[in-house]
Parts: C-alpha cells; sequence; structure tokens
C-alpha cells in the first residue's frame, strides 16, 4: 500500500501527504540539495538522489530512477513538483500507477510559468490538477481538480500560494482513492467509486 514519492523541489506536497497519513514509503529527488529531502528525513522517511546531471541521456537517467523505484516496491510512484519530462518508456512501465499534481486546471497551461501565464491569458479561475501520468506532458486522464478565483490585484507569487494550498488538500484525497482501490480508468476518464466530488472551488 506503499507510495514513492519523486520531488526535485521544496517538498510541500510531501510534507501535506505524510500529515494526512499517506504511506509515504521513500522519496527519490534528481537534485542533491533539494528542500524535500530534509523533511522526508525529519519523518523517519527513506531518501535518496538519483542526479540527473550524472547520466548521459534521459533513458539513462530513467533506467536508474526505476531501479531505485522497484527496489521499495511501491503500490503508487506520485510526482510532486519533479521537474524532468519522463520518457514515454517510463510512462509505460508504470502505466496506471503513475500520478501527478500539476499547477493548473489542465489541459490549460501545461508546462512550467502557469500562474503568470494563467494572469496573463486573464481568466477567471485557475487552479491544480491530479492526473495519471501517460507519455504525453501533462496530458494523462484527469482524476480530479481544485479551482481558486483570479483576482484582478494577484501577481504570480499571489495566485501560486493559494493555488498550492489546494494542491495539499487535492492531493492526499486523490491518493487515498487511488490506494483504497476507488479510482477507475474508462475511456480516457477516471471515476471514483462511490461518487465522491472530484472537483473542488475555493472562494478564498
Amino acid at each position: 500500500m506503499s507510495v514513492v514519492l519523486l520531488l526535485s523541489g521544496r517538498g510541500s506536497n510531501l510534507q501535506a501527504l505524510i500529515e494526512a497519513g499517506i504511506p509515504v514509503s521513500g522519496v527519490i529527488s534528481n537534485v542533491a540539495g533539494a528542500g524535500g529531502l530534509a523533511i522526508a528525513a525529519a519523518h523517519g522517511v527513506p531518501a535518496q538522489v538519483v542526479a540527473h546531471k550524472d547520466f548521459g541521456s534521459r533513458e539513462a537517467f530513467d533506467a536508474a530512477l526505476s531501479a531505485a523505484i522497484d527496489r521499495l516496491a511501491p503500490k503508487l510512484v506520485a510526482l510532486a513538483g519533479f521537474m524532468r519530462i519522463l520518457t514515454p518508456g517510463f510512462a509505460q512501465r508504470y502505466a496506471g500507477r503513475l500520478l501527478n499534481i500539476h499547477p493548473s486546471l489542465l489541459p490549460a497551461f501545461t508546462g512550467l510559468d502557469t500562474h503568470a501565464r494563467a494572469l496573463a491569458a486573464g481568466v477567471k479561475l485557475h487552479g491544480c490538477t491530479v492526473h495519471f501520468v501517460t507519455a504525453e506532458l501533462d496530458h494523462g486522464p484527469i482524476v480530479a481538480q481544485a479551482a481558486v478565483p483570479v483576482r484582478p490585484e494577484d501577481t504570480p507569487e499571489a495566485l501560486a500560494a493559494r493555488v498550492l494550498s489546494e494542491e495539499h488538500a487535492l492531493y492526499p484525497r486523490a491518493l487515498r482513492w487511488f490506494l483504497d482501490g476507488r479510482l477507475v480508468l474508462e475511456n480516457g476518464r477516471v471515476y471514483v467509486k462511490g461518487g465522491d466530488a472530484q472537483a473542488f472551488y475555493s472562494a478564498r
């Protein structure tokens, strides 16, 4: 029933998952100084670094990453701020048990700088999405989304902070659904057994 989390940065979603009781059995980072490694250590979660810069190709890095994951034998692999584009082979290897949280309401604003791009586009709602990872970047089947209003005075930083708060609530909920065997993937769409809501809105 365990989860291996992949991260590259501060690890705030890792903190939220641990506090929510998600059974994170290992953390792997591609960046030696990632803040999430310290969070893992503080909670007694085994952590390791597989540095992408040590490999000459994406395929070689993904092979080493896969080996590290498989040694931990998780039920689920979860990405949280993991700043690497994974190869199609990696996505296929963990198909159906590889989740990511992305800071936009997909399919809008795939990739980076989502908050600044949302403001530039003039959207009135922004948010985050949990989705299954496929070979196409940020295009896998959507599990759940949380939205916040975009305010006239918003900066990218202010908007990012409100979205991040929603990430911290949404990701544990989605991972628990998976671990409890409640997610159903049919024809590219995801349903939750029991009919739990998959879309959330915060007015703050």
